[in-house]
């Protein structure tokens, strides 16, 4: 028998029922797990009338069932007065609430999102229960940044690192009864502090991600931080000076293929004079800009025959018009949008709320007032037909900005495995080349 470790469900929001995790479990007819609480498993699916509102979700998570990066803090020294002390990553207070219909959503459509915020150091993976209730799981990963992921495998940027996470269960396998899918983190290789932006896997494994510090496209070299493998022609050399603001990465056919940028600047810190309408998209394969004038853009992603695009600045997620190099605005939404995931003909995007006034005097503003809106931080779920929002996640309390968003596919209701928790030392899986019944 495999006994189930000591493990709680607080890492789920309280709306997620409560399970008994202390009983024995089979061990599962897989030789190649180590004894954990791993169960051979068909998740029904939901049934009409099952779905559960879900309108407000209270923060249970407490600091010690989740991982933190970073060892040892050194105590921060007084804040000045009048400003606010920093936020410590283990102590939140969030509140979560989504649309009545999105755990259904999830389940029907057989997919799961992967958050990050970097201003919180959170990472979210939000899924379905077998009763079309929302879950959310939540792991700290110091300045969680740009995340990409399928069913297998999540890359992960954060302060210093990039993160590579297996999952190991096999199909019609959970873990504690509840998760489809855990994911484990198998490396973290050290970059340094790059200001890594977005990710995208190329058709050939390897993982190419935004330098945003040193204005280039890089992949990860064996020996040194970085390799860089392009930067815009109107940049001059590599240097750690942010000059451009290179932030979004558009996959095509498995290669790198569009980048949006604030502006053209090639001085240090240049972009920040050129956030109303300096912003741009560049193709990465003939150096062309395919569409300017834009306000702060992000998350570019080629879906459907279409380069769809953020125009943060406005907040306005539209598609780009080759011929005319223009913003073709689709559809609204409140906050400064950032992280983008198209599945099908929908798409996830992320919203934040301004940070200390930076947004201020953007065309967003005007937008906000003219709609009598507030802005959001959060997630909402978009037709790319009709522009319709079908669903929405938002947060309040000390989490106000996201960075990027992955629809996971082919995943009900994931989990991640952190560092600071047991299971980091005590979930052990195994592959194995000896024949069974070999002699000792």
């Amino acid at each position: 028998m495999a006994i189930a470790p000591a493990y709680e469900p607080r890492d789920l929001c309280d709306h997620i029922a409560p399970t008994d995790h202390r009983t024995a479990l089979p061990r599962p007819s897989c030789s190649s797990f180590g004894e954990h609480a791993l169960t051979n498993s068909n998740p029904p699916e939901s049934k009409p009338g099952q779905q559960k509102s879900v309108e407000q979700v209270v923060q249970v998570t407490k600091p010690g069932d989740i991982s933190d990066v970073s060892t040892q803090a050194t105590p921060a020294a007084a804040p000045a007065a009048g400003t606010k002390p920093p936020l410590d990553l283990t102590k939140l207070k969030v509140e979560k609430s989504c649309s009545r219909g999105m755990g259904e959503w999830l389940r029907s459509n057989r997919v799961s999102l992967a958050l990050t915020s970097y201003q919180t150091g959170r990472v979210y993976m939000v899924g379905s229960d077998a009763q079309g209730r929302v879950s959310f799981f939540e792991r700290i990963f110091e300045r969680a940044m740009g995340i990409v992921g399928n069913a297998d495998r999540v890359y992960l940027g954060g302060l210093y690192q990039l993160w590579r996470f297996e999952n190991i269960l096999r199909k019609n396998q959970v873990i504690h009864k509840v998760f489809d899918r855990c994911y484990v983190p198998r490396n973290a290789q050290t970059i340094g502090d790059l200001d890594i932006h977005e990710l995208g896997i190329r058709k050939n494994g390897r993982v190419v991600f935004v330098n945003t510090k040193y204005s280039c496209l890089s992949e990860l070299s064996l020996t040194h931080s970085f390799k860089a493998i392009w930067k815009p022609p109107f940049i001059s050399k590599l240097a750690p000076e942010d000059r451009c603001h290179l932030n979004g990465l558009a996959m095509k056919d498995g290669e790198p293929k569009y980048v949006t940028a604030v502006c053209k600047s090639d001085a240090v810190d240049g972009w920040r004079d050129r956030r109303h309408n300096g912003g741009v998209v560049i193709d990465v394969d003939t150096n062309e800009i395919v569409c300017e004038g834009l306000s702060m853009p992000h998350s570019p992603r080629w879906a459907n025959g279409k380069l769809w695009v953020l125009n943060a600045g406005t907040g306005y997620l539209g598609w780009v018009d080759f011929e005319k190099k223009a913003f073709v605005p689709h559809v609204f939404c409140p906050g400064f949008l950032r992280g983008l995931s198209i599945h099908g003909n929908v798409a996830a995007i992320g919203l934040s709320k301004p940070r200390n006034k930076r947004f201020e005097g953007l065309e967003l503003d005007a937008e906000l007032t003219k709609r009598d809106a507030d802005p959001w931080c959060g997630v909402q779920i978009v037709s790319l037909t009709n522009g319709d929002v079908l669903q929405w996640i938002r947060f309040e309390g000390d989490i106000t900005e996201l960075f990027d968003i992955s629809f996971l596919p082919g995943v009900h209701n994931p989990m991640m495995v952190g560092l600071r928790t047991p299971e980091i030392r005590e979930l052990i899986t195994f592959e194995s080349d000896i024949p069974e019944g070999a002699p000792a």
